[in-house]
């Protein structure tokens, strides 16, 4: 005695029936786990740049914190008048800071500044280390 299932019906191809759907056509039996893959190292690259670049910025603003202490106190000390250089005034401060932002690239003083409001300015010009961009830090 058999049984007839019913309502089911087995497509069987063999090799030489190639059935031309775009699954088969991509192999995504070895092409998805590689595709995953390439995705997700993307994805893991391209977070990890954004958070570098934050992370300088971080760095950069609590850099310009502590050198705009060093200033103040420099600029107390000598009856409001500009420093010669960024390093006189850390110097006299005693500030423990480098003069380098997250970049390496040196922080610049302008003394008196551009602004009314300012008596200086520190400025970092950022990761591109070019003067005047758009990713400066001031």
């Amino acid at each position: 005695m058999t049984r007839e299932r019913s309502g089911s019906s087995a497509n069987i191809f063999f090799p030489w029936e190639r059935r031309g759907t775009l699954r088969r056509l991509l192999g995504t039996g070895r092409v998805r786990p590689v595709l995953t893959v390439a995705f997700a190292l993307g994805f893991v690259l391209l977070v990890a740049s954004r958070e570098r670049r934050r992370s300088g910025v971080r760095q950069t603003r609590a850099t310009l914190m502590t050198m705009r202490a060093a200033v103040d106190a420099y600029m107390a000390e000598t009856d409001g008048s500009c420093p010669p250089s960024l390093a006189k005034a850390i110097d006299a401060a005693n500030a423990k800071t480098g003069l380098n932002d997250a970049w390496g690239n040196p922080v610049r003083l302008v003394c008196p500044a551009h602004q009314k409001d300012e008596r200086y300015e520190l400025l970092s010009d950022g990761p591109d280390g070019k003067p005047g961009g758009l990713d400066r830090i001031e």
